[in-house]
C-alpha cells in the first residue's frame, strides 16, 4: 500500500463541492478522498508525471442512491430532471473527473461488489496491474448513508508488488 485516506477523518466536515455534479454528496466524497490519499503520496494536488499508468477502481455496493433518489421523486411528480443527473448518474463520470484532473491515465474501472468490497476491488486492481494494463491502482470504496445525506470513503493506493 502507497497511500491511504478515508473520508471523514477527524475535523472533516463536508466534502467541497465538486463542479459539475449536483444534489448529492457521493460525487463530491469519491473526490475527496480520492485527492486526500494521492496528496498523501505525491504531496500536492497537482497532476502525476505523464506515463504513470494509474488506474482508477471505484467501488460502491449502493452507488448514487441521494441522485437516483431525486431522479426518482422528480419524474414521479412529473418534474423535468436536469441535464446533469443524467451526466452524473454513470458512476464513471467522477472516476474519469478524477483521472482527468490528476492525470491518471491507467484504466477506469467501477464495480458494483457482491461480497467483500474491498477484496473485490483489490482482486480488479490486482488484475489490472499483474495483467499490465496499470502499474498502480487508486481504490476507492464508497457508500451513502440510509438517508442519502452523508458517507463515508476509503481510497487505497495500491502500487507494483504492494498488497495491503
Amino acid at each position: 500500500m502507497l497511500a491511504e485516506a478515508r473520508w471523514p477523518e477527524d475535523g472533516d466536515g463536508t466534502p467541497p463541492a465538486l463542479p459539475g455534479f449536483v444534489h448529492s454528496p457521493y460525487h463530491p466524497l469519491v473526490a475527496a478522498v480520492a485527492d486526500r490519499c494521492l496528496t498523501r503520496r505525491y504531496g500536492d494536488a497537482g497532476a502525476l508525471p505523464a506515463g504513470n499508468r494509474t488506474a482508477v477502481v471505484l467501488v460502491s455496493a449502493g452507488g448514487d442512491t441521494a441522485g437516483a433518489a431525486h431522479v426518482r421523486g422528480t419524474v414521479a411528480a412529473g418534474g423535468r430532471v436536469g441535464p446533469l443527473f443524467f451526466f452524473q448518474s454513470v458512476p464513471n463520470s467522477v472516476a474519469g473527473h478524477i483521472a482527468a484532473r490528476r492525470g491518471l491515465d491507467g484504466p477506469v474501472v467501477c464495480l458494483s461488489p457482491s461480497g467483500d468490497p474491498r477484496a473485490e476491488g483489490e482482486a480488479e486492481a490486482d488484475l489490472l496491474r499483474y495483467d499490465g494494463d496499470a502499474a498502480q491502482a487508486l481504490l476507492i470504496l464508497i457508500e451513502l448513508a440510509p438517508d442519502g445525506t452523508s458517507g463515508e470513503a476509503t481510497a487505497v493506493l495500491l502500487g507494483e508488488g504492494t498488497r495491503p
